[in-house]
């Protein structure tokens, strides 16, 4: 499991989402892609449903971690949009259980939209 205590996880860039190839295996009906962002290696794919971090381990990068952030045990969330100065944007997510876990998106992201859909479960 990635550890999410370590402040900031990722600084996130939007990649396709044939990235998120990988995780389509774990998806449950109805389940689909909102947004995928990547990091060096790691990335994260963002659902109608959850978020899912990829951790890529190894030489290869063949062993991957895979783990569900369900937006149901979502607690309360942050989004801070970019500026005209700061062009990265964050989001903040409290997990009953996990405690507090942070994105950094660089460029353009769909903050937005990913705050609507967690928005959704919560309210």
């Amino acid at each position: 499991m990635i550890d999410f205590q370590n402040g900031s996880v990722f600084k996130l860039k939007k990649a396709d989402n044939s990235a998120a190839k990988d995780v389509e295996a774990l998806f449950i009906p109805g389940e689909e892609i909102i947004s995928c962002y990547k990091g060096l290696r790691d990335y994260v794919v963002f659902t109608n449903k959850r978020a899912i971090s990829v951790n890529v381990q190894g030489m290869t990068g063949k062993k991957k971690d895979f783990t569900s952030l369900p937006y149901s045990k979502v607690q309360a969330f942050s989004v801070e949009t970019a500026g005209v100065l700061d062009m990265d944007s964050e989001l903040e997510i409290y997990f009953s259980g996990l405690g507090k876990v942070k994105f950094e998106f660089s460029g353009a992201s769909d903050i937005i939209q990913i705050g609507k859909t967690i928005g959704a479960y919560l309210l």
